[in-house]
């Protein structure tokens, strides 16, 4: 009787102490909080923490009553809000460098078919967020400043605080950048065979009042803001659909590759 070889393990070899893996990881980390720093620093001097404000605050600024501005009810806010805004700003130019630590981190231990499923979802989810940030904020923030301006009585002057305002800034930002992570969740969710690309398709009419349901509660209450989160939701759910397909066709590991190969 002939002995089958196993095959070799790919990652056989590799494998380190866990303390090693540990100050790997606080090497990564240390090397992600510098670039932060360096990041943070670059912007504090241009264009500026104030600037860095100004620029979030345009959107709103462009739909107030001619000579009004906003206005800041604590004493440490015109210090402390710009500050936040350059902390985050810091983290987002940066966010790049962290994300390779991350991916650096990590890919050792991977095979390479795994690899093929992670590194894809990591940049594909960053950009889709970048972009659900950036449609926030040249598109639907406009629209809703000037409904809310629009609305207002004219015995009302309106003079925002800033604290408030980054609040629902950062509020809108999360809430955007989340639902245009859409695509990466029906994806993980076919490749992890929790559900079939089938049913994905099945429960479509069961998304689109979901997110709409979503964007009534998210959103301001003006039709136009909450269109502009419901719309591109249930467009990138079928966008998800179809890069579930093609996901799970390239990212199937080798003995699944040939047990379909065998069966056909």
């Amino acid at each position: 009787m002939s002995e089958t070889t196993p095959k070799d393990d790919e990652l056989a070899g590799t494998e380190q102490p866990f303390v090693q893996h540990l100050m790997e990881l606080r090497d990564r980390l240390v090397k992600a909080m510098i670039a932060i720093g360096v990041a943070a620093a670059l912007l504090f001097f241009f264009p500026g923490p104030g600037e860095l404000y100004d620029f979030l605050a345009a959107p709103l600024v462009a739909h107030l009553p001619k000579g009004a501005t906003l206005i800041a009810t604590s004493v440490i806010s015109p210090f402390m809000v710009p500050l936040k805004i350059l902390l985050m700003s810091a983290f987002l130019l940066a966010l790049p460098f962290v994300l390779w630590q991350l991916w650096a981190f990590i890919a050792p231990g991977l095979y390479s078919h795994e690899k093929k499923l992670v590194l894809p979802l990591v940049v594909s989810s960053t950009v889709l967020f970048f972009f659900g940030v950036a449609f926030c904020y040249f598109f639907v923030f406009g629209q809703v400043f000037s409904f809310i301006q629009g609305f207002a009585p004219k015995s009302i002057t309106a003079a925002p605080d800033i604290e408030a305002y980054l609040s629902f800034v950062l509020t809108m930002f999360m809430a955007f950048g989340l639902s245009f992570e859409v695509p990466i969740a029906v994806v993980v969710l076919a490749r992890m065979n929790i559900v079939s690309v089938e049913k994905l398709k099945n429960f479509r009419g069961y998304f689109i009042v979901i997110a709409f349901v979503i964007a009534a509660v998210v959103t301001p209450p003006d039709v136009v803001s909450q269109l502009a989160l419901a719309i591109p939701m249930c467009l990138l759910y079928e966008v998800g659909i179809w890069a579930a397909q093609i996901f799970i066709k390239h990212t199937k590991a080798p003995e699944d590759t040939e047990e379909a190969a065998s069966s056909s």
